[in-house]
Formats: structure tokens, sequence, C-alpha cells
């Protein structure tokens, strides 16, 4: 049941971030289009443009989290042994999950009901600010979501102790490909 509904909260948040990313295309294109063809630019389709980059930048990153997509300077984390490793990503993940939480739900929350109880206008669309505002904890759940999800997986590991032999391998495999190893069966020394 659990596992059913988080999945499909991942699909409706995939849907809507490829829907935004097709209006935003759509809207630079038609911008560009009016601009240099038409030669009459569009009076909203930059500042569509801005609101739905906030959008597509705050659920891409909900997207990246839980595909374990984001960027990462790992070099001095694998340095660390395997149960330190796991350590280290337990710390991440709570640290997301608190900010996440605390900031961009709570806090967005906040933001949006008061931007709307203001009544504040964007000027060149007439469109409330408090939707442009609502992707704040919206991405904020999601952040929650999978930060939480992926803390309880790496804890279970670290209780478990099945993690450690698998990081160690994956390390090793990663390891070798970095550094081109002996073990590379491709490699043949009638070739140097």
């Amino acid at each position: 049941m659990i596992a059913a509904t988080r999945k499909m909260l991942t699909r409706i948040l995939e849907v809507l971030l490829t829907v935004v990313m097709t209006v935003l295309v759509l809207d630079v294109v038609w911008q560009v289009f009016s601009r240099y063809v038409l030669k009459d630019p569009s009076s909203w389709t930059e500042e569509l443009a801005t609101f739905l980059m906030i959008w597509v930048g705050l659920l891409g990153a909900c997207v990246a989290l839980n595909r374990g997509a984001h960027l990462g300077i790992d070099y001095f984390v694998s340095k660390f042994s395997a149960r330190k490793r796991l350590y280290i990503e337990i710390f991440v993940f709570a640290c997301i999950a608190i900010f996440s939480a605390s900031v961009m739900l709570v806090g967005g929350i906040r933001l949006a009901r008061l931007t709307f109880r203001l009544g504040q206008i964007s000027p060149a669309m007439g469109l409330k600010m408090g939707y442009v505002y609502l992707a704040v904890p919206i991405s904020g759940f999601f952040l929650v979501l999978y930060s939480v999800e992926l803390l309880v997986e790496k804890i279970g590991f670290l209780v478990k102790g099945e993690d450690e032999r698998l990081v160690e391998k994956i390390a090793t495999l990663l390891d070798d490909e970095n550094t081109g190893s002996p073990n590379d069966t491709d490699a043949d020394p009638a070739d140097d």
C-alpha cells in the first residue's frame, strides 16, 4: 500500500515536471518567434519562463534525489571505509530531511499562504504570486518523502550489516574503473 502510494506520487511528480518543462520550451519558442519573426515580442513570455524555471528547478531536484542523480563531490567520501560512507550518507539524508521539512515544507507553506493573503500579483501576467511560491512546499514535501525513505533504507543497511559487503564491492569496482584496474580483462599486455 505504501509502496503503491509512493510510486503513484512519484509518477505524478514526473508527469508534472514533464508538463512544466514542455510548457517552458513552448513558451521560449513562442518568445523567440514573436520577437524575431513577428517583430512584436510578447509581454508575458519572459515572466512565464522565469516562473516555470523555478518550478522545473525545484521539482527537478526532487526527481534527482529520488533517482540518486544529484551532483556530488565524492572524492573525499570515497576515501572512507564502507561503514563510514554509510554514516556519512545517513548524516546527509538526515540534513536534507530536516532542511526540507523545516525550511521548504513549513516555511514554503507559510510563504505561499502569506503571499495569497497579501494578494501579490505578477506585473506582466497578473498571476497570483502564491501559485509561483507553491513550488517550494510541494518540492519540500517530495524531498522530505524521498530523503526519509533513503535515510530509513541506509539505517536498515547499517543495522543489518548487509550493505558493507555491497558497498565495498561497488567501491572496488569504481576504484578499478577510475584507476584502470589490473583486473581489466580487456587490457592485452601485448598491445603495449
